[in-house]
């Protein structure tokens, strides 16, 4: 199999040497106009063959699907082109709904799978918190904060010179593009929507710093959704709660608890998992193999994504409350 990586910066990275290590066979050819970040990718042995454009690396490689991991704002278009070339489509967040309606409808028209990301639906505590949510059958409510302080989102460069920067596609919506699609998945579709926004920081951020969302959702479940790009100490705390369901996470593995017979009891699973020490520790690298694992699958035909641009939609209008 060849596989078109489009964009290598870190997550192009990431994408390129998980898919090397859940198959080696595949040859992996990159695009990205930064000569800089080609060099850095072919020395890295993260790629095999490297590109300053799509048209260049389509004709050159003739690959069987592609992956889009560059800045939100440029995914209408890309995906537009690779889908213009029957190309399968794996593309990490839009945080925008550009072009959705148009790309939906092309993957359709030529019959190639549109997979979007979601990386938290794929992560075995989310679901196991959705799996004791359904078994316990009752209205719950829950308390979610998630927060990190903005420049150390990525230390390497300056928050105001990726997506993040950016009113559209912010610090405090992308933290809502990644966590509201297994809120969704586990307590149901949101009826209601409250908001509160504020900037407590310096940062001068063309958005608010601190968003609060009060969520109701169809299921009888009510949350509190709290994201903030100030907190000092990167954070990730859920608390779910009903008459006799008592649900803790701090956002690793080594975090999810339940409260069982009077007592505060650890929930194991995973037996194990990987984590790359330059990210936070709730951010586990076992999630990110998975869902390639699973692109991969459909592709097969074996199996069927977890998110899709349909969904995404229904979160997309709830940031645009924001």
């Amino acid at each position: 199999m060849k596989i078109l990586i489009v964009g290598l910066g870190s997550m192009g990275k990431r994408r390129a040497r998980l898919t090397k290590g859940i198959d080696s066979s595949i040859r992996i050819a990159g695009v990205d106009t930064a000569e800089s970040r080609r060099v850095e990718a072919t020395n890295l042995g993260l790629i095999d063959a490297a590109y300053p454009s799509i048209a260049e690396a389509v004709a050159a490689e003739a690959p069987d699907a592609a992956l889009v991991c560059t800045a939100p704002l440029t995914h209408a278009a890309i995906i537009s082109e690779l889908l213009d070339n029957s190309l399968p489509v794996f593309t990490e967040l839009n945080l925008v709904a550009d072009g959705y309606e148009e790309n939906m409808a092309k993957a359709k028209e030529k019959g190639v799978l549109l997979f979007l990301s979601s990386t938290m639906l794929y992560r075995r505590e989310t679901q196991y918190i959705k799996q004791q949510v359904a078994a316990f059958g009752k209205p719950v409510h829950y308390i979610y904060h998630i927060g990190q302080y903005l420049p150390d989102w990525h230390p390497w460069e300056n928050y105001k010179n990726f997506f993040v920067g950016n009113a559209r596609t912010g610090g405090v919506r992308e933290i809502f593009g990644i966590d509201l699609p297994w809120l969704l998945d586990a307590f149901g579709d949101v009826t209601h929507v409250t908001v509160q926004e504020d900037s407590i920081s310096d940062l001068g951020l063309p958005y608010p710093d601190c968003v609060t969302l009060l969520l109701r959702h169809a299921s009888g479940a009510q949350g509190v959704l709290a994201a903030d790009v100030v907190s000092p100490k990167a954070v990730r705390n859920f608390e779910c709660f009903g008459d006799g369901l008592h649900l803790f996470w701090e956002g690793n593995p080594k975090a999810l608890y339940e409260f069982k017979n009077g007592d505060k009891q650890f929930v194991d699973t995973y037996t194990s998992f990987e984590h790359d020490n330059r990210y936070s520790d709730n951010i586990v690298e076992n999630a990110y193999v998975d869902e390639l694992t699973n692109f991969f699958a459909c592709l097969r035909g074996e199996e069927t994504s977890r998110w899709s641009f349909e969904k995404d939609l229904a979160a997309i209008r709830i940031m645009d409350k924001t």
